[in-house]
């Protein structure tokens, strides 16, 4: 009788799995229907991942007309932004968000562009953003803050370094009375482990007091820059050559997987070839720094690269279907479609070196220009490393050096 009592339960405990296990997989899909216009995917728990620490930082930039200067410094120096934070020990898992503001009666109030760990999408997103609108003083500041906090996928892991940086030249609007206002939104932001810092552009001396006063709150740092940022922009005799490998290197991504996952691989690859197309040659150089250091992989290689998910012996190519694998190689012999995966594998290794060489002379040269100059101490680029080092410390992540990478 117990053993019929006990195989009932097992049945009805069974089906009950199956039955909700579509509704837990659609999970994700009925957030996105939720919130608007952010879209947040859940991934799915790997227990064989290794997990490494993870820096989660979001901009929220003031895109009002003045801003011209520092957007168009925002553009050059994410990545190099992105190099200094990847420096850590250990090195860290990093994604980047980005929520541009305005004001009321503008082309828009605020943008959201969510947390992610395919940093060439952000940065083509950003390459959008144009300086207009605005002219009238206080900004929509409250808002763009609460979106940072609550309409951004932060991960759930405490022992994240999570970080906003709020940039602007212009106090907020605090007399909206249908807005929440940033001293409640940087209460939730504590509560929930994420730091605010400020960096104001200009000398507005109201906008210093609000400024300061939420880095205050947000338990961060206040920052003051030039109108456009003050950041360090110096040409190297390695940017060009930097540039021209880093293309070299996105040539050799092959992708596999299903028509839908291969339209999101389609997606990240046309926002390399907009960088590349549209971007500086010091931002290629400097991205090309970034996707060969360990933090960079995730970028550079995204969901379902085939070359290294064959070279590292994840995945047996002959076990892929015809179907999933890059189109060129579906009508290749078996023999064929391992000696491209070899062939791709070793260019990519020597591509990997001759960045990784020409990173490390290219970042001696600034290294030297900056000292000629007599430092750099006010830059953005330092007074963000100084952030950084100081708070991700706390969560056990070293930054050693005393200079951030330009």
């Amino acid at each position: 009788m117990k053993s019929r009592i006990i195989a009932l339960a097992l049945f009805i405990i069974t089906t009950a799995g199956v039955a909700f296990y579509p509704a837990y997989q659609s999970a994700g899909t009925l957030i996105n229907t939720l919130v608007d216009p952010v879209i947040i995917d859940l991934p799915p728990l790997d227990p064989q991942a290794n997990e490494r620490p993870r820096v989660e930082v979001v901009f929220v930039l003031d895109t009002t007309g003045s801003m011209g200067g520092l957007i168009q410094t925002a553009k050059e120096k994410i990545w190099s932004i992105a190099t200094t934070m990847a420096s850590a020990q250990p090195a860290p898992d990093i994604r980047m968000g980005l929520v541009a503001y305005r004001d009321r009666g503008d082309a828009y109030v605020t943008r959201v562009v969510d947390l992610s760990d395919d940093l060439d999408s952000v940065y083509a997103t950003l390459m959008d953003f144009q300086a207009d609108g605005g002219g009238d003083g206080p900004e929509s500041v409250n808002q763009a803050l609460y979106d940072a906090v609550h309409k951004v996928s932060w991960s759930q892991d405490r022992q994240a370094y999570q970080v906003v940086f709020l940039v602007g030249d212009a106090p907020p609007h605090m007399d909206y009375q249908d807005d929440i206002k940033y001293p409640e939104t940087l209460t939730a932001a504590t509560a929930r482990g994420i730091v605010v810092n400020t960096i104001q552009c200009g000398h507005h001396g109201s906008a210093k007091q609000e400024w300061e006063r939420i880095a205050g709150l947000g338990h961060g740092r206040y920052f003051q820059v030039e109108q456009a940022g003050s950041a360090v922009a110096i040409a190297t005799p390695f940017d060009e050559k930097l540039a021209r490998l880093s293309s070299r290197l996105d040539d050799t991504r092959l992708y596999y997987g299903t028509a839908e996952e291969k339209e999101k691989q389609r997606l990240k690859l046309d926002a390399a070839d907009k960088l590349h197309s549209g971007s500086s040659v010091e931002s290629r150089a400097r991205r090309a720094t970034f996707n060969v250091s360990k933090s960079g992989a995730s970028n550079f290689l995204g969901d379902g690269e085939l070359v290294d998910a064959v070279a590292s012996g994840r995945v047996d190519l002959s076990g892929i279907d015809r179907d999933k694998l890059p189109e060129p190689m579906q009508a290749m012999a078996p023999a064929e479609q391992e000696a491209l995966i070899t062939e791709t594998a070793a260019r990519r290794n020597e591509l990997r070196q001759q960045v990784q060489e020409l990173a490390e002379k290219r970042s001696a040269y600034l290294e030297k220009k900056v000292e000629e100059l007599g430092g750099a101490s006010d830059s953005l680029d330092h007074k963000i490393y100084r952030a950084v080092r100081e708070q991700a410390g706390k969560l056990g992540l070293r930054y050693e050096t005393d200079a951030p990478e330009y």
